[in-house]
C-alpha cells in the first residue's frame, strides 16, 4: 500500500486527467522573439529547457481556471479559490528544477492538490534507466544535470527516486496482465541472490519471444512457493489448461505445484543441465570428468530410444561406482528426455532442454546491481532484481529455432489429447 500523500496524489492526477479529457482547448505558448534569440545563443537545449518550464506554468494556470473559473468572475457555488504563488519544484530527468506553483485553497480552508503540479513532480523513469546501464548515484549528478538551477541530484535524492521508481517496476511487473499471451513454453527456475532465495517463471511466445512472467521470494525452492507463484499466475489471467511445455530445474516440489495447477496439460521437460550437476556432485573428483562427458554424450542424441540406452547404461555403471549418483540419474531420468521423445530440432532443443534463459537473465541482474554495496532487509533484493529482469526482458531476442515451434505446438496437443501417448509419457 502506498504512503497516504502518494495516495492523495494519485487522486489529483486522476481528478486532472478527468478535468481535461473533458476541455476540448488548447494550450498556447508564446515567446518573444527576443527570449528565443538570447536562449539559442546558449544552445537550442536551452530554449527547449526554458520553453518546457514555461509550459508547466501554463499547465497548472489552465488547471486552476478549469477548477475555479477565470480571474474577477465572482460565482455563488464556487468551492475552490486561487490562492497565489510559492516556491516549488518539478522532477526532470532525476533533476529537481525551480518553478513558481500555483496554489487552491478549499472553502473550508485546506489545500487542494493539483493534479498537473503532483505529475509534474513524479520521478523520471530516467534515473531507473540510468542506474540499470551502470551509473552510480554519486555520479548521477555530474552526468546528468543540465539545468543551471538544478539540484536534488545528491547521491541520498537519486537513491531515494530509484526507489521509487523500482518499486513502480516492480509493481509492473507483478500485476502485468497475462491472458492475451500465446506462450507455448514456461521455464521456471530458482536462484541465491544476496542472500534471498528467488523463483522466477519466464514464458515462451509462439513467435519465439520471451517474457519474465513472474517472481517469488521464499526461504528454499519448494512446492509452497512454487504454488503461490503459478495461483498468482492464473490470478493474472494465464490459462493453465492449453497444453504447454513446462521446463523445470529439477526439483520435485515444482513439478508437484505445476502439476497441482496445470494437470494433464503439462508436459513436462526436467533441466538436463541441473541433472548433469546433481549426479556430478555424488561423485569424487577422479570420476566426475567422465561421467559429465557420458552424460553430455547421451543428452546430445537426438533420438529418444538411443539417448534412453545411453542413459540407462550409464546408470548401470554408476550402480557399482557410487549408488546414490545412480538414484540421482534415476529420479525423474524421463522427463529429462521430454524434448527427445517431442523430437524437438536440434536448435530448439538447446533451449528447451534446460532453464538456462533464466540463468542468462539473471547474468544481467548481476551486471546492473554490481554497483549496490550495502543489501538491506525488506524489499530492496526484490526491486532489485525485479528491475533487472525488466531490464534484461528489454533486451531479449527470441529463440533460436522460433521457425519450429508451429510444429512442436501441433505435437504437445497431440502429445496431450491422446491417451495411450500420455500413458506412455508417464510410464
Amino acid at each position: 500500500m502506498g504512503r497516504p500523500y502518494h495516495i492523495e496524489n494519485q487522486r489529483a492526477v486522476e481528478k486532472f486527467r478527468r478535468l481535461f479529457s473533458q476541455n476540448p482547448g488548447v494550450i498556447q505558448l508564446m515567446l518573444p522573439m527576443a527570449e528565443v534569440a538570447g536562449l539559442l545563443q546558449q544552445g537550442l537545449g536551452e530554449l527547449v529547457r526554458e520553453a518546457g518550464l514555461q509550459l508547466m506554468m501554463l499547465i497548472m494556470e489552465e488547471e486552476v481556471k478549469g477548477l475555479v473559473g477565470e480571474r474577477s468572475q465572482p460565482q455563488a457555488e464556487r468551492a475552490l479559490y486561487r490562492w497565489g504563488r510559492e516556491g516549488g519544484y518539478c522532477v526532470i530527468d532525476g533533476q529537481k528544477v525551480k518553478l513558481r506553483r500555483a496554489r487552491v485553497r478549499e472553502r473550508a480552508g485546506g489545500e487542494y492538490r493539483l493534479g498537473s503540479y503532483a505529475l509534474f513532480q513524479r520521478s523520471s523513469p530516467r534515473v531507473w534507466d540510468h542506474l540499470m546501464r551502470g551509473l552510480t548515484t554519486r555520479n548521477f549528478g555530474g552526468v546528468v544535470k543540465e539545468f543551471r538551477e538544478a539540484y536534488g541530484v545528491e547521491k541520498s535524492a537519486v537513491s531515494e527516486q530509484f526507489i521509487e521508481a523500482s518499486r513502480e517496476k516492480l509493481r509492473e511487473l507483478m500485476e502485468r496482465r497475462l491472458e492475451k499471451l500465446e506462450l507455448f513454453a514456461l521455464l521456471i527456475d530458482g536462484t541465491e541472490f544476496k542472500g534471498h532465495h528467488l523463483m522466477v517463471a519466464l514464458g515462451i511466445h509462439k513467435d519465439g519471444r520471451k517474457t519474465v512472467l513472474g517472481l517469488r521470494e521464499g526461504a528454499t525452492e519448494n512446492a509452497t512457493v512454487g504454488s503461490e507463484l503459478w495461483s498468482d499466475l492464473a490470478g493474472r489471467g494465464l490459462d493453465f489448461s492449453v497444453p504447454r511445455l513446462y521446463v523445470l530445474d529439477g526439483g520435485k516440489a515444482l513439478e508437484a505445484a505445476v502439476r497441482r495447477h496445470a494437470g494433464q496439460a503439462a508436459v513436462v521437460q526436467r533441466c538436463q543441465l541441473h541433472k548433469r550437476r546433481n549426479v556430478i556432485e555424488h561423485l569424487p573428483e577422479e570420476h566426475r570428468e567422465s561421467v559429465e562427458r557420458k552424460l553430455k554424450n547421451a543428452y546430445g542424441m537426438f533420438e529418444y530410444e538411443e539417448a534412453k540406452r545411453a542413459l540407462g547404461k550409464l546408470h548401470h555403471e554408476l550402480m557399482h561406482l557410487n549408488p546414490s549418483a545412480a538414484r540421482s540419474l534415476e529420479e525423474g531420468l524421463e522427463e529429462t528426455l521430454t524434448v527427445h521423445r517431442l523430437g524437438v530440432p536440434e536448435t530448439l532443443r538447446r533451449t528447451l532442454a534446460n532453464t538456462n534463459l533464466i540463468e542468462s537473465a539473471f547474468s544481467v541482474v548481476e551486471t546492473v546491481c554490481r554497483n549496490v554495496k550495502r543489501w538491506r532487509p525488506g524489499d530492496q533484493a526484490e526491486r532489485w532484481v525485479g528491475s533487472g529482469l525488466l531490464f534484461a526482458e528489454s533486451k531479449f531476442r527470441r529463440v533460436r529455432g522460433y521457425r519450429e515451434i508451429p510444429a512442436m505446438v501441433a505435437r504437445l496437443s497431440s502429445l496431450v489429447s491422446n491417451p495411450v501417448a500420455r500413458r506412455a509419457r508417464v510410464a
